[in-house]
């Protein structure tokens, strides 16, 4: 960390000024107080007070070196102070051997100079024990405020990292999946294994075309999803039908990337893959307070559903929606009777 008085404007010029003002304070003090002629008292002030200015400065040094090699309050302060005493005494003998050179001649000057020694001294120890504070304060503010943005950062690499990996998870599940439905598609209907890897093909180059992205809007969401149902409908041409009833403006609202394929997956991994009856999969969308829900619903056959496991879809929208949101109540599941609805929801305006 740089001493903020020798690079910062805002440290500099105030730090300047304030110098300043002590050489005229101390200037017309030696004139009007103590009755010193103006070419002294003027070399006094400006010897003395150039002396305070670079061992002032010097002093942040000497507390940054005291904070970075002492864990204890007490340490600190006591080191601290004594740099003040010690800065203060090399400060007050400089300048009287400095004047004592520049005065020889002047003994009424070097009678005042020699009987100030030890105020010097006590104002010096006061100047630089306040100098030696205000740094120590200064210096723990901007450690303080540098941890909490190094903090920052690193959780948001985490997070970024989180995310990114959940997502790579959704494309290589969804792609083996695709792979061995035109595998079987082979076996009996090439034509329709080509068409659905014509579309396959499609909907990755789309998908990936904005794999680094982790927002995007909810309208390339839904085209994606328009994608894979036609992967999926070139296999149950007939099975399953899918409808959409989206509110006004809820396409312009930025969602996470691939937040949906997965839930529409899983409707038609346990609704159409285990259904001997028409499935119909429902995706509504809505504003209600200050959130976007987004809702999923799909009949299935409740005797014929597979039980095992539940893959990692569902747990990957949830992880995801809270890395992303900070709340881990953005995706509620229920089943009743034989519907299964997945509900999202998205904060708005911080929601």
């Amino acid at each position: 960390m740089n001493n903020p008085y020798l690079n910062k404007k805002e440290f500099s010029l105030p730090y300047l000024t304030l110098a300043a003002g002590i050489i005229v304070v101390h200037f017309f003090s030696l004139i009007y107080a103590v009755d010193i002629e103006i070419f002294p008292a003027a070399a006094d002030s400006l010897v003395y007070n150039f002396l305070l200015l670079i061992f002032g400065t010097s002093l942040w040094f000497a507390v940054k070196y005291s904070i970075s090699t002492s864990e204890k309050l007490s340490n600190i302060l006591f080191n601290n102070l004594a740099a003040a005493i010690t800065i203060s005494a090399i400060w007050t003998f400089s300048g009287y051997l400095i004047l004592k050179y520049l005065f020889i001649d002047d003994k009424a000057y070097l009678e005042f100079l020699r009987n100030s020694i030890i105020w010097r001294l006590l104002i010096g120890i006061l100047f630089f024990s306040t100098i030696s504070l205000f740094n120590f304060f200064l210096i723990y503010y901007n450690n303080y405020k540098d941890k909490l943005v190094e903090e920052a950062e690193l959780n948001r690499l985490v997070k970024d990292s989180e995310l990114r990996t959940l997502k790579y998870q959704i494309n290589p599940h969804f792609i083996f999946n695709s792979l061995n439905s035109i595998s079987s598609l082979t076996m009996f209907d090439a034509a329709k294994a080509q068409e659905m890897t014509i579309k396959l093909s499609d909907y990755l180059r789309g998908t990936l075309s904005q794999n680094e992205k982790q927002i995007v809007k909810l309208s390339d969401e839904l085209k994606n999803v328009k994608l894979y149902m036609d992967i999926e409908k070139v296999r149950f041409p007939d099975q399953f039908e899918y409808i959409e009833n989206i509110s006004e403006n809820c396409g312009k609202v930025e969602v996470p990337n691939m937040l949906l394929q997965p839930v529409i997956e899983n409707a038609i991994k346990h609704g159409v893959y285990e259904s001997l009856d028409k499935v119909t999969i429902t995706l509504n969308c809505k504003f209600e307070n200050n959130y976007l829900i987004i809702s999923i619903k799909n009949n299935f056959d409740p005797g014929s559903r597979n039980k095992k496991g539940k893959g990692i879809g569902l747990q990957n929208i949830k992880n995801r929606l809270s890395l992303t949101y900070g709340q881990n109540n953005l995706l509620t599941t229920k089943s009743e009777g034989n519907i299964f609805t997945a509900v999202i929801y998205i904060p708005i305006n911080g929601g």
